[in-house]
């Protein structure tokens, strides 16, 4: 039999100064103020026959694609295999660095990663694997009650030759990673963190966290003023509050951070041990690219839109219309954006994902399409990019799909989100692509 090997390794990546954060650029100061949790980077090196294939998460709210792309590059480079069988996937906390705007950072992560891939590659061992599948009580739609989210909560169990002893989880998640909101001004993997840190004491083995299309989920738990926090991150009052409020809200977002690992534990309980791990007879890693468009909107409706964002978030869309109007003048109506769809196989399962923060029900409805319910449709694979919402939530409007863009245009290179016909088209895409592996 062809056995297949794995290597782990994992680096801590936290910054030793103040950087830059991500997630709440819409407030006035942006620099960290400390520490909460340690961020990482863990890595699998996996090999059957002589394939090769590199599995990266990052405690990241998401490096653009550019740079993930080149950081791809040097793992593949390093591993001698295409940049198609390297995967990285970012969790999406948003208090972690800007590593657009902190090239020290980002220099000092790739090279961590280049260190630990080559130290995953040199422990291989013989693994089994198996899947399962709990239910997600960690997540609820942020765009209204009714609303889908994706139930399931994937997980690959990774043991050695024994079948017996687990050397690691990967758990496939859908909820946003900001339990700590626009307030927070200190460094964390957000309730990643804690999920891992609990899971890790109670199975004694290691645990990767994987974040899924969570574009329009929240996490369950936060603190009382979550909701207004997330839509008025820039109010200078935020920064004035009374030292007493600041601890009562810190203590709520530390309990919150503790209910959701503790939840996210209670849901893998009763799956875990039922997993019965077998030889993996597929392993593959691959990408395929498609082109998708949006539509650049005309002045008018564009100052509308910038009007909304102001009022409703305190968003400044200045800086956007000037890009609107650069584009309209230019004579450029509609922008192009190659699309790069990665599936990572391990026999009946897959983690298959995209660039954009996917909303919930694009995940559902690959599952359904596919007839697959280990077929896990994930955001923040490769990089971030904008919102891509269902047609039913472009429809609406709202931050995911329009005032978002006015603050990340810069990063992902698009004025407005992907058309709205999109999420179908992508979801055929994927479902297609598996199918015919």
């Amino acid at each position: 039999m062809d056995h297949t090997y794995m290597g782990y390794e994992e680096r801590i990546i936290t910054p030793e100064k103040p950087v830059q954060m991500a997630g709440y650029d819409a407030r006035i100061d942006n620099c960290s103020r400390g520490v909460i949790k340690d961020l990482k980077t863990q890595i699998l090196v996996m090999k059957k026959n002589e394939e090769r294939f590199c599995f990266i998460t990052i405690d990241s709210l998401g490096f653009t694609v550019a740079l993930t792309s080149y950081l791809r590059k040097m793992v593949a480079e390093l591993l001698n295999v295409k940049m198609d069988q390297v995967m990285i996937c970012f969790s999406h906390t948003h208090a972690a660095p800007n590593a657009a705007a902190e090239k020290e950072y980002y220099d000092y992560v790739c090279q961590s990663i280049l260190s630990g891939v080559k130290n995953a590659e040199e422990s291989m061992v013989p693994v089994y694997a198996g899947w399962g599948i709990a239910e997600n009580t960690v997540g609820i739609n942020r765009r209204g009650s009714g609303q889908p989210i994706d139930p399931r909560i994937g997980i690959l169990k990774v043991c050695g030759e024994n079948e017996e002893k687990i050397k690691v989880l990967i758990v496939r998640i859908t909820a946003h990673c900001n339990v700590l909101m626009a307030d927070n001004y200190l460094i964390s993997p957000d309730y990643f963190g804690e999920a891992r840190e609990a899971l890790e004491r109670r199975y004694g083995c290691n645990v990767i966290m994987v974040q899924g299309a969570s574009g329009d989920v929240k996490p369950r738990y936060r603190k009382e003023n979550a909701d207004y926090l997330e839509t008025h991150p820039a109010e200078e009052h935020l920064m004035n509050i009374s030292v007493q409020m600041k601890e009562r809200s810190d203590a709520q977002s530390q309990k919150a951070l503790h209910d959701m690992a503790e939840a996210v534990c209670e849901s893998l309980h009763p799956v875990v041990d039922l997993i019965k791990p077998k030889p993996v007879s597929r392993i593959s890693m691959f990408s395929v690219k498609s082109s998708f468009y949006a539509d650049v909107p005309d002045l008018k409706r564009a100052r509308e839109i910038a009007a909304e964002a102001w009022e409703m978030a305190r968003i400044d869309g200045n800086g956007w219309l000037m890009e609107v109007e650069r584009l309209r003048n230019k004579g450029e109506k509609r922008q192009r954006a190659e699309i790069e769809i990665q599936f990572f196989t391990v026999n009946d399962g897959c983690l298959c994902g995209v660039p954009s923060e996917v909303m919930s029900d694009i995940a559902v409805k690959v599952w359904k399409k596919s007839n697959n319910p280990m077929l896990f449709f994930n955001g923040y694979t490769n990089g971030c990019s904008s919102y891509l919402p269902t047609a039913a939530e472009y429809d609406k409007g709202g931050f995911e799909v329009l005032w978002s863009n006015l603050l990340y245009y810069q990063y992902h290179g698009r004025v407005m989100p992907l058309n709205r016909d999109t999420a179908s088209r992508l979801e055929d895409e994927v479902v297609k692509e598996w199918k015919e592996y």
